[in-house]
């Protein structure tokens, strides 16, 4: 990945793949007077030596901010990101911390693993509540100590990394459940960073969207329109369960049944299945202040999760 600064409020990153199109264009906008804060606050964390905790919920660029606080800390290393989701059980050791020469068949020479790779520089563990609890209490010895033991290696080995952690749930509630390792939880805790998911950001929606719209427009050599007056209401005002990331798929889907021409309420694909509603109701609403708008959208979208409960399988 390679990042840049596009203004002093726009963070984009894109990754790099053999085929244009298939790169998704990634944002973070700090616009929004809430975000403004954010900045400030993350700006001067990554800044100090501690680890940082990003908690948000999914899609709302928890890695984005991982990256740029990596970036304003000035540490020369790698970014090493790694999803604890995908670490296999059976070598999540090996993985996390590498190996020794011959401590398997396959172990010709050593290797450094995720820990060692990012010495010098910053790991970020996403979703570190999946992380294996066995793990967890060696990772914290590792980052109190500085060093790392390798498996199958007679002596550790000393490594400087800076964790940047995220997570989508309470851990908290994980560690009184004995799911998390509370001495790491402390540790985390000295640096809590909270994203904000996009509905409570409101001022960052059509910046990010503009953002997505000439991306996509420039990627695919399609005409750059205009988002209309009705589609930036419904944009503005839509709950946006997925946050960033759906705001990207509606976008990028608008763009191409638009044809380049002005963005239209009817070329906005939700993925909720109560946005047709929403719409409706908001043109029916059209006088009211953007507060009452929004919180009519979050109404609904309260209204559709319960009805998916009372719903049959």
């Amino acid at each position: 990945m390679n990042d840049q600064h596009l203004t002093p409020s726009l963070l984009s990153f894109a990754d790099e793949e053999r085929s244009p199109l298939s790169i998704r264009a990634k944002a973070l906008v700090f616009i929004d007077p809430r975000s403004r804060q954010l900045r400030d606050d993350v700006d001067r964390l990554a800044r100090l030596p501690i680890a940082l905790l990003i908690r948000g919920e999914s899609g709302t660029g928890k890695e984005l901010l991982a990256r740029h606080i990596h970036r304003e800390s000035e540490r020369g290393g790698l970014f090493v990101a790694v999803s604890c989701s995908a670490i296999s059980t059976t070598a999540a050791d090996a993985e996390l911390f590498g190996y020794a020469a011959g401590a398997h068949a396959a172990a010709l020479s050593s290797r450094a693993g995720w820990f060692g790779s990012a010495d010098g520089g910053t790991l970020y563990l996403d979703e570190i509540g999946d992380l294996p609890l066995s793990l967890q209490s060696k990772l914290l010895t590792a980052l109190e100590t500085g060093e790392a033991w390798r498996v199958g290696a007679t002596r550790a080995t000393p490594v400087d990394v800076r964790l940047v952690a995220a997570t989508s749930i309470d851990l908290s509630q994980a560690v009184a459940a004995g799911k998390f390792n509370e001495r790491l939880y402390h540790y985390l805790s000295d640096g809590r960073v909270d994203l904000l998911p996009l509905r409570e950001r409101i001022g960052d929606i059509l910046p990010l969207a503009e953002y997505f719209l000439g991306v996509y427009a420039q990627r695919l050599s399609l005409p750059l329109p205009q988002i209309g007056l009705a589609a930036q209401r419904l944009l503005e005002t839509h709950a946006w369960p997925g946050n960033t990331r759906e705001l990207e798929n509606v976008i990028h889907f608008a763009l191409l049944v638009s044809q380049g021409e002005e963005l239209l309420p009817v070329h906005l694909n939700f993925r909720d299945p109560f946005a047709q509603l929403e719409a409706d109701l908001l043109r029916l609403v059209g006088n009211a202040d953007a507060q009452q708008r929004s919180a009519l959208s979050r109404l609904l979208q309260h209204a559709a999760r319960q009805l998916e409960e009372v719903s049959p399988a």
